[in-house]
């Protein structure tokens, strides 16, 4: 088909070309018609080729996944695929979402089998345009299959050659030379950023680096192994590698680096590794950790709120509802807490205040947005909250319903918590932590006493930004509207 196509199509073009020119100016084209007529017919033939099999990509689902595992394949080899159909579902590091296909075809072969995971970027499924490229496309499939068991192989050796390369200059040489075609074969170089980067602060050729990732993905680890750096593991390889010929002076080497890394685990525990999202947890966590912060403590009497609760809990109306509608109503007043600071250097004024609040679930922590929650209704919030919290627990959010937040609620009173303090999540200003209400002794200026029920509010903020005194000011707003919450309902 494609070759009755190229013919049809210039022909008619150079027949339309030739009798317009003979037609109106015959004279002038006369010595130039070959050469206007034959560049002509490249062009044409450049976007034609003879077969399409495209590459199914693991796509980034947030802006902090740098992997993702392969949940299931909702297609299966052979099925014909539409443009925007579900083919296959993926993990990231917050919810498990359905991934499009954007062309027509047939998924020809699938790369990253169910229970895999893959680095953003890497092929996951090959997809043909006719029943007759599929073979080619398996044929790729277990072509890229080989090259990234061999590119994980090949690498191995030139760790520990690079590290005594000054006392023995010959072994390293072979090896090289028996890893560089591996290296030659695919024309893209797939590296993770890291690894680009310490290309470049050490000056390495990219290209000439084997990679030992999935897929023949370069990793730091080769980076620094050809830039001849000592990584962590390749120190470990090293001291595997001395001991045998001096167990005795081995020894206390290697108790040395277990002490200095971790220690041993207790007899009968078992090691579970991090699921994704606990990983992107522990991640953003430590992150956080180089933000100068500071906390504010406030109480709050709620006996108008429990009040306001108990009328509109009927109506399907939650407590998380009420306190982040009384939240962004009193960021509106006070935006210097809604700001957020990410460079060090300056701020920005966020304008919309969407809400985000931490919910627990299996195997890890979100927090569901709500997004404009100062504008919406408190009966849509309400709903929209349960929306977000079913989709949460389900793991179906989308990137934009989690990671949009500019100003996060974190509430343990439910669970009788009276105080407690929370981390400040990476890209937000400030984060607060409601406790429980519970009735308190109050004496009032007589010096009568009455029981009034209190809870305790802590805000932590980014001090680059965030002052004392502006948290202040903004806890006794947002006092003041829970103790009069009738400007919830409006």
């Amino acid at each position: 088909m494609a070759s009755s196509f190229m013919a049809s199509k210039p022909t008619t073009a150079a027949m339309s070309f030739s009798s317009s020119v003979s037609t109106f100016l015959p004279w002038r084209f006369s010595n130039l018609s070959t050469s206007a007529a034959f560049p002509a017919r490249p062009r044409r033939r450049i976007p034609t080729v003879k077969s399409k099999i495209r590459e199914i990509f693991m796509p980034a689902l947030s802006s902090t996944m740098t992997e993702g595992k392969i949940v299931s394949w909702v297609k299966s080899e052979g099925d014909v695929l539409s443009k925007g159909e579900s083919v296959v579902v993926v993990e990231s590091d917050k919810a498990d979402m359905d991934v499009e296909t954007f062309y027509d075809g047939i998924l020809a072969a699938i790369v990253v089998a169910e229970g895999e995971t893959a680095p953003v970027g890497a092929p996951i499924g090959l997809l043909a345009e006719t029943e007759e490229e599929i073979d080619e496309a398996k044929a790729k499939a277990a072509a890229k299959s080989g090259s990234s068991s061999s590119g994980a192989v090949s690498p191995s050796p030139p760790p520990p050659a690079s590290s005594p390369a000054p006392a023995i200059p010959q072994p390293p040489a072979p090896l090289a030379a028996a890893a560089k075609p591996a290296s030659d074969g695919p024309t893209k170089i797939v590296a993770t950023p890291y690894a680009k980067k310490l290309a470049k602060q050490h000056k390495v050729d990219i290209g000439s680096v084997v990679g030992s990732g999935p897929f023949g993905r370069i990793t730091p680890e080769d980076v620094e192994a050809a830039a001849g750096i000592k990584s962590s593991k390749s120190n470990a390889a090293v001291a595997a590698s001395d001991a045998p010929p001096a167990p005795v002076d081995a020894a206390p080497p290697k108790a040395a680096s277990g002490s200095a890394s971790l220690p041993p685990p207790l007899p009968g525990s078992t090691i579970v590794p991090f699921t994704t999202m606990q990983s992107a947890v522990s991640k953003n966590m430590v992150e956080s950790l180089s933000v100068p912060t500071f906390r504010v403590g406030y109480p709050v009497t709620t006996d108008a709120l429990d009040a306001l609760y108990e009328k509109v809990k009927p109506k399907g109306v939650t407590m998380t509802a009420l306190l982040a509608k009384a939240t962004a109503m009193a960021l509106a007043q006070h935006p210097v807490v809604n700001a957020t600071c990410k460079d060090g250097k300056s701020f920005t004024y966020n304008g919309n205040i969407n809400i985000a609040v931490a919910v627990a679930i299996n195997g890890g922590l979100i927090t569901p947005v709500l997004q404009d929650a100062d504008k919406m209704d408190l009966y849509l919030l309400s709903q929209k909250w349960k929306e977000l919290v079913e989709k949460a627990r389900s793991k179906q959010l989308q990137p934009h319903e989690y990671n949009s937040g500019t100003f996060t609620l974190s509430n343990l009173g439910m669970f009788g918590v009276d105080r407690f303090d929370a981390i400040l999540p990476p890209g937000q200003g400030a984060i607060m932590a409601v406790g429980a209400s519970k009735p308190t002794i109050i004496a009032d200026a007589d010096g009568f006493f009455s029981v009034k029920s209190k809870m305790l509010v802590n805000v932590t903020a980014d001090h680059r930004i965030i002052y004392g005194a502006d948290l202040a000011a903004f806890l006794k707003t947002f006092a003041k509207i829970i103790q009069n919450p009738d400007s919830l309902t409006l």
